[in-house]
């Protein structure tokens, strides 16, 4: 294996690690290099921009979620087509969860377990020789993970930069560059993330805007030198068959797939494909029914909140879905979830009708954040596995139930420090479905 890695991270979120990733990333491609990215934790969405700005698919890495053979295997597999991997991580270096050491999910786990060097992302607006202070304390904070370099970030002039330079110098960190303070480079978010890849009009141009930024202002020559080259246990012993996250629920299945189902892990289709079995997207927005061809259904988060009177209009998808799961197993996982039910309310009160193959309804007139990693032991055979399976994923979502219904649940829940949550989700004759995203199989650290 030949490909070097680098992790991008930052001392806490919204330093702008993603726009330095794609401008890496973009700059690397920019050269002929090979370069795939990979996101750190379970964030959907930044891994379609980084498939965007280098031209090759984008996986997750999550220390928590995710059994460590899993991680080795989506490694090596990116490694193996790449001759850069650049990695982004999640919140803060060390924020994660409270648990087994290489098991908290932070991106202080990946650095150690595959022994890559981190590039901080310095958010320096409103300061300046403090910013010392904060290398100082990430780079003693956890001597093993090594702090290899870093950028600056949202420099107001010149003269800030060369203050902050000044004070960061007897750190012995090298400085790699600043960018400057420019709303030219910023992504616009909304109330998950980032607006999707996929609905920016201008996204090659913006990612090429960002990637000539980091040309002129950052020093890529030296990103490559110090970039490692992971560190995988058994490399020789890994297989392909190691990349079965889960199990193919039928040999051809049927994947939602638009802008309002949007959020599945790009491990998990590998694994499928992997294993043999076709994956045929259509679009319930284009008002596409699964096609019949397929012996299994799955409807993914997204943004269904967003497209609810196009939903509720589509009679084709409606009907199609419904006479489908009269004979095959339709799962949908949170966005995917909520068009399960009976109706959804958009964030201006008016109520949406949507599948009715599940009893509930769901809301997103009154926000509530639900965020965190979750464990789940499945109460019935259902596209993710039998009936007493323990498995791992998380809930990120703002919508609350408006009403329960009467259907069994599906799975029975503890967040990530093993805390019991309680039942949760809906299962109706083939059809199951929850606020739960799985990731992966769960196995002891």
């Amino acid at each position: 294996m030949s490909a070097r890695a680098l992790i991008i991270s930052a001392p806490r979120s919204a330093s702008g690690k993603t726009t330095v990733a794609l401008g890496i990333i973009g700059a690397l491609a920019r050269r002929g290099i090979r370069v795939r990215g990979l996101k750190s934790g379970p964030d959907y969405i930044d891994t379609a921009f980084h498939s965007a700005a280098s031209g090759a698919p984008a996986c997750n890495l999550d220390t928590w979620a995710m059994p460590p053979a899993l991680l080795d295997a989506v490694m090596q597999d990116a490694a193996a087509s790449a001759d850069m991997l650049v990695i982004e991580g999640a919140m803060g270096l060390f924020d994660g969860i409270a648990g087994a050491p290489g098991r908290r999910g932070s991106t202080a786990d990946l650095a150690l377990r595959f022994g890559i060097p981190v590039l901080l992302v310095l958010d320096v607006s409103g300061q300046s020789q403090s910013a010392a202070a904060v290398v100082r304390g990430f780079a003693s904070h956890d001597p093993s993970v090594r702090i290899g370099a870093v950028v600056l970030n949202r420099v107001g002039s010149k003269r800030h930069a060369e203050l902050v330079r000044a004070a960061i110098a007897p750190l012995e960190v090298p400085l790699l560059g600043a960018l400057l303070r420019d709303e030219g480079l910023h992504i616009q978010e909304r109330h998950l993330g980032l607006v999707q890849a996929g609905e920016h009009d201008d996204l090659t141009a913006r990612i090429d805007q960002i990637a000539r930024a980091c040309e002129r202002h950052l020093d890529i020559d030296t990103m490559i030198t110090m970039a490692s080259r992971p560190l995988i246990a058994a490399q020789a012993g890994i297989q392909t068959g190691s990349l079965l996250a889960l199990a193919p629920p039928g040999q051809c299945i049927a994947l939602a797939c638009d802008t309002a189902f949007s959020f599945i892990y790009p491990h998990l289709v590998q694994s499928w494909r992997r294993a043999g079995a076709q994956v045929m997207p259509f679009s319930p927005l284009a008002d596409e029914a699964p096609p019949e061809c397929c012996d299994c259904c799955w409807l993914p988060g997204g943004y269904p909140e967003l497209h609810a009177p196009a939903l509720a209009a589509a009679q084709r998808f409606r009907t199609g879905l419904a006479k489908f799961a009269q004979t095959r197993p339709v799962h949908g996982e949170c966005g995917g979830y909520m068009v399960l039910g009976q109706g959804l309310e958009d964030a201006q009160g008016e109520r949406h009708a949507m599948a009715g193959l599940l009893g509930h309804s769901t809301s997103f007139a009154q926000r509530k954040l639900h965020l965190g990693y979750r464990e789940a032991r499945l109460l019935c055979d259902s596209p993710i596995g039998e009936a007493g399976a323990i498995v791992r994923g998380h809930e990120f979502h703002y919508a609350e139930l408006m009403d329960g219904g009467t259907d069994d649940p599906f799975v029975e829940l503890s967040d990530g420090e093993g805390r019991a949550l309680g039942c949760s989700g809906a299962r109706c004759g083939r059809i199951t479905g929850s606020f739960f995203h799985f990731m992966a199989p769960a196995q002891a650290p």
